[in-house]
């Protein structure tokens, strides 16, 4: 079975948003943890699907939230290396695809 491994960094995004969203409105921070898992499953599905990006990453969109997942596929599934606003801070995962 494919999985999707998220580095640490990326780990770390989710949870911050989680809790923003779980604090902003109730109910909201499990309503974006469903989302990112469905886009999660959207790239585990058909991981070429996804948008190309910088550093050969693809992104997809975290659906109803303004973020994408940015990843790469590989043979055991894709690794998740960021969670990544829309509008904030364009391409600042780059340099945490060169380690891996």
């Amino acid at each position: 079975m494919k999985q999707a491994r998220f580095i640490a960094a990326a780990r770390l995004e989710l949870l911050a948003e989680v809790l923003y969203y779980s604090k902003a409105e109730s109910g909201l921070g499990a309503r974006f943890t469903s989302a990112v898992e469905e886009a999660l499953l959207r790239a585990l599905a058909f991981p070429m699907a996804g948008s190309p990006c910088a550093a050969s990453t693809r992104r997809v969109i975290v659906k109803g939230f303004p973020f994408f997942l940015v990843y790469r596929p590989e043979r055991e599934g894709i690794v998740v290396f960021a969670l990544a606003h829309h509008a904030r801070r364009p391409n600042y995962w780059k340099s945490r695809t060169a380690r891996r």
